[in-house]
């Protein structure tokens, strides 16, 4: 009895005891730190730019903080501003830690090349006075940046001032800038523009576009023939056999290279043997490939389709005369835009006001798709098709001479309506030749 007397008062202490005890460690009990709101974890980011990262806790008090990018601890703050010196995919993980645990939230971060948001407007410049200039139209500002190959690349140039840049194109991620009348043939990176290599300038020279076929090897052509072209040390070894005088676009698709020459129309070549095939008369304007990999040309009042696999062309009336550039040459005004094909009517010599769209009924040539107002006429190629945006790009300049020259409009319109979207105006002697896109 006593025993038991006494085990109530020792239980009703151990009870009180054990009851303190608890409430005095719900009083220390740290809670694990919470993310709160909606959380942007993924974000598109141009090198040179930077984006502030913040951790959006419900509360940071006694929170230890780890930022890691791709897994490498970077910074120990509440926020992390990032700043990418390379282009590629990079995930940050926030890691925040108190005595009650931690929790992680990972930043998935896109970043672009710095000319990689936007397309190119490679521009012939004014001949004799000036050489020719790369222009960057960047989609997030809407804004054309102006001499941009010079500026990254401080210490090279364009010149000879009489020669004039009348092509450009994308390749194996290089963009190629081949100009005119003794000037150079340049290998830039296509995303920070940075030149790798180049065929120096000299009298001689009289380049005109170039297409390339592997990795190590490309076609250039000229005013005397194609040239075969070694990627590597950008020197040349020999000449397409059989091909003389100026050639001047050229593309390839499927097994075939299809290049125009002035006196011989389309020159289809085997892409393997290098060797001429075939030829095919009397078209003076091209290229545009279309996604199901036929090539487009024309030539008097017809628009031909050549089957990239069979080589079998068709041919589609058009109401108006297709005419080339052979006297002071620039790339073709002819351009694809997925399977369907965008052809300006140009004039003899200078350039039209009318772009005609061929959808793969002949109806749809009947009437112009845009149709340019005012002062304005097509320079150059005049017409680009942005796939990114599936815009049809067109360049003009005004109708004239003089100083009608310098005044130049960059207009954008959607592919599929011809609502126009965009417009660029801007002053200077750039002589547009073509835009070059990333795809």
């Amino acid at each position: 009895m006593k025993n038991h007397f006494f085990s109530r008062p020792l239980i009703a202490i151990a009870s009180l005891m054990l009851l303190t005890v608890s409430c005095n460690s719900d009083d220390d009990f740290t809670a694990p730190p919470v993310i709160k709101g909606e959380q942007q974890l993924k974000d598109t980011l141009t090198i040179g730019k930077t984006v502030q990262l913040s951790s959006k806790l419900a509360d940071r008090k006694n929170v230890v903080f780890e930022w890691a990018v791709n897994g490498s601890v970077v910074g120990s703050d509440s926020t992390y501003t990032f700043k990418p010196e390379t282009r590629g995919d990079f995930k940050i993980t926030m890691t925040a830690k108190n005595d009650g645990g931690k929790v992680s939230l990972t930043y998935d971060i896109h970043t672009l090349g710095a000319y990689e948001n936007g397309f190119f407007m490679i521009n012939e410049g004014w001949f004799g006075h000036g050489t020719g200039t790369v222009g960057f139209y960047r989609y997030d500002t809407k804004a054309i940046e102006d001499s941009v190959f010079v500026k990254v690349n401080p210490d090279k140039n364009l010149k000879p001032e009489s020669s004039t840049l009348e092509f450009g194109t994308i390749f194996n991620k290089k963009l190629f800038l081949v100009s005119k009348v003794g000037g150079p043939v340049v290998v830039a990176d296509a995303y920070s523009l940075k030149e790798e290599k180049r065929i120096p300038a000299q009298g001689g020279n009289d380049w005109r576009a170039v297409v390339g076929i592997d990795e190590n090897q490309a076609l250039l052509t000229s005013g005397k023939g194609i040239f075969k072209l070694n990627l590597n040390t950008m020197e040349l070894n020999g000449q397409i056999e059989g091909v003389t005088g100026q050639v001047g676009d050229i593309v390839k698709a499927n097994g075939y290279i299809f290049a125009l020459s002035s006196s011989k129309g389309v020159i289809v070549i085997n892409a393997s043997t290098l060797v001429v095939e075939k030829t095919i008369p009397s078209m003076v304007l091209g290229f545009a490939v279309t996604d199901d990999k036929k090539v487009w040309a024309a030539g008097g009042k017809k628009l031909i389709s050549i089957d990239s696999n069979t080589l079998e062309v068709k041919e589609i009336a058009i109401a108006f005369q297709a005419y080339g550039s052979w006297g002071a040459w620039h790339p073709g005004s002819i351009v694809a835009a997925k399977n369907n094909v965008f052809i300006a009517k140009n004039g003899s010599f200078s350039g039209g006001k009318e772009i005609y769209k061929y959808n793969g009924d002949v109806a749809s040539l009947a009437t112009p798709f845009v149709t340019l107002t005012q002062s304005n006429i097509l320079y150059g190629a005049g017409i680009g098709y942005d796939r990114k945006k599936n815009s049809l790009v067109v360049n003009t300049v005004n109708e004239g001479f003089g100083t009608n020259f310098a005044i130049n409009n960059l207009y954008l319109f959607n592919a599929d309506s011809g609502v126009k979207k965009e417009t660029v105006s801007y002053s200077g002697y750039y002589f547009p030749a073509v835009s070059v896109f990333h795809q």
